[in-house]
């Protein structure tokens, strides 16, 4: 398992929920109805990238602080 760092964009979050369903013990909704991180190692990459992925508004970010790259979204080339 990397040491990833996963960050939820607030303005972009439009509180979809698919990241919590996918990945309940990363990802909880706020008091303010958005996505937050509160467990980032509360499971496994494939499964935090697949939470990731499921945002409808592309509003999570995983970066791999180990190899410093960023994992999802993928960096544009």
């Amino acid at each position: 398992m990397a040491k990833l760092s996963i960050t939820v964009n607030k303005t972009r979050c439009i509180g979809s929920g698919d990241c919590v369903e996918t990945a309940p013990t990363v990802f909880q909704l706020g008091a303010d109805g958005k996505s937050e991180v509160v467990n980032a190692t509360g499971a496994g990459d494939a499964i935090i990238i697949s939470a990731a992925r499921s945002c409808p508004v592309k509003a999570i970010t995983v970066v791999d602080e180990d190899a410093g790259v960023q994992l999802f979204p993928p960096p544009k080339k």
